[in-house]
């Protein structure tokens, strides 16, 4: 079954019937490849930050994130160009990447035939606030084992997310959350869960740091920038 969850229409919790099998197709090799940014990051690794920790020189025209991935087992995050792999041997793997403004389609894959386990946090850099924001957050059975009911109660979670913003003093809007799933030998569990949301990077740099009040005209959106950013190539 596909649960759509797109988040400006309430319309759109309405699919299912039952929990069908699927077919996903296989996940991706275990290695990450693609650009990570950062002095925390050597080769295909990076050390996770240690409180409000500044992530270093960032390019002209890009906005620094990073993702954090928790599970007892494998977990692959794609964006664009770029895998970031999460090994069982890893309780939890930080990643760190610099996207440009617009927008970035990315998946969230984890794949385990008795149940999967998953958590992803996505974190916003502003350069000018000296802040991390809280982008997105994604969790299922971590600890323990992802259910079909715990699925279930996410469509509300995101129903409530005004505008898309999980962060109302970032610049990052979450658009079109969904996801995919197998099911294990038992029919309990998903064997597999590929979750999929849309990161729209907005131009314009945070002046609100995390925390604070960020309501309509504070700053949240400029007015010279109402609208999101065009997709990016």
């Amino acid at each position: 079954m596909r649960l759509v969850l797109t988040l400006a229409l309430a319309a759109a919790f309405g699919c299912g019937g039952g929990r069908q099998q699927i077919e996903i197709g296989p996940p991706p090799p275990k290695q990450t490849t693609g650009t990570l940014a950062g002095p925390w990051c050597s080769g295909s690794e990076c050390k996770c930050r240690e409180g409000n920790a500044d992530p270093g020189d960032i390019p002209a025209g890009m906005k620094r994130f990073e993702i954090r991935l928790g599970s007892t087992y494998d977990l692959w995050l794609t964006l664009p160009g770029t895998v970031l792999y999460k090994n069982p041997e890893r309780a939890e793997a930080c990643f760190y990447v610099d996207l440009a403004p617009g927008q970035h389609p990315m998946q969230l894959r984890a794949s385990n035939k008795n149940g999967v386990s998953l958590a992803l946090e996505v974190h916003e850099w502003g350069a000018k606030t000296k802040s991390w924001y809280d982008t997105f957050k994604f969790d299922c059975g971590h600890p323990g084992v992802c259910s079909f009911e715990v699925l279930d109660t996410k469509k509300a979670e995101y129903a409530d997310m005004k505008r898309g913003l999980h962060d109302p003093c970032g610049s990052t809007r979450i658009k079109g959350v969904f996801w995919d799933h197998g099911k294990s030998p038992d029919q309990l569990y998903p064997s597999e869960l590929a979750v999929n949301v849309t990161l729209d990077v907005y131009k314009f740099t945070p002046v609100h740091a995390h925390g604070e009040s960020c309501g309509e005209g504070t700053g949240r959106v400029r007015p010279e920038e109402p609208e999101p950013a065009t997709q990016a190539q």
